[in-house]
């Protein structure tokens, strides 16, 4: 059995997704510190976001720029870097790289190419929300990101019958929106819980009918990232 109490070892030609705190910087772990500190080269969505959790560590590993942007441009080059021996850490602005954020396409590729990949455990907003929501947590869909014009209102009419408690992700300049598109769609009596800031100094869940929470939302001014949690059919 491995020793967790080990030095942290590193492998050559070896992808890791590093999860970052999605509030409060304490909430990274002592490994994601190790990995960053030990790898070649960080890839991070935001250099500027990531600059302040590295220097809070004193994290001084080069940092890419790597987004949705330009990761099909850079994907093949980080391969060959990757086969050649180098190690790489994947770290986003905030969660678990890949979910709802880039990490998919380099993954994909590096398991292609035969390249051991490895994400650690760590924060992502969508658990806490779940589990904060009081709704039923034992089989749930995580949809990401609702589609922004084409496809939006085909997307949220299969949610109708979704008997699952539904997670969605949501910019706080759209959360009203979304909380009236869901009304009309579900009705306005579905149990909905809304929470934002997760982990920070004012982080709030507010949870009851999906009227209520809009009524709440509309009267004051939403900042922060969107977590909304909607009971299935029947629940």
């Amino acid at each position: 059995m491995e020793d967790n109490n080990s030095k942290f070892k590193i492998q050559n030609s070896k992808l890791y997704l590093v999860p970052t705190p999605v509030g409060n910087l304490g909430d990274m772990t002592y490994r994601g510190v190790e990995v960053l500190r030990s790898v070649d080269l960080i890839l991070a969505e935001d250099t500027r976001t990531s600059r302040v959790l590295m220097q809070h560590y004193g994290i001084e590993t080069p940092l890419q720029s790597y987004h949705i942007f330009n990761e099909h441009q850079t994907v093949s080059g980080l391969v060959e870097r990757l086969t050649a021996g180098s190690t790489m850490a994947v770290v986003t602005d905030a969660g678990t790289p890949g979910i709802s954020d880039p990490g998919f396409l380099l993954v994909r590729e590096a398991v292609k190419a035969g390249i051991e990949v490895e994400c650690l455990p760590g924060a992502t907003a969508f658990v806490p929300a779940l589990i904060d929501s009081g709704l039923p947590c034992d089989r749930f869909t995580f949809l990401g990101f609702m589609p922004h014009k084409k496809g939006r209102q085909t997307a949220l009419r299969t949610l109708a019958d979704e008997e699952r408690t539904m997670i969605i992700y949501e910019s706080p300049y759209r959360l009203v929106k979304l909380l009236e598109e869901l009304i009309a769609v579900v009705g306005a009596e579905r149990q909905v819980s809304v929470s934002r800031e997760i982990s920070k100094l004012h982080a709030e869940t507010a949870r009851g009918t999906l009227a209520e929470v809009l009524s709440y939302f509309q009267q004051k001014e939403v900042k922060g990232e969107i977590v909304v949690v909607l009971a299935g059919n029947n629940s």
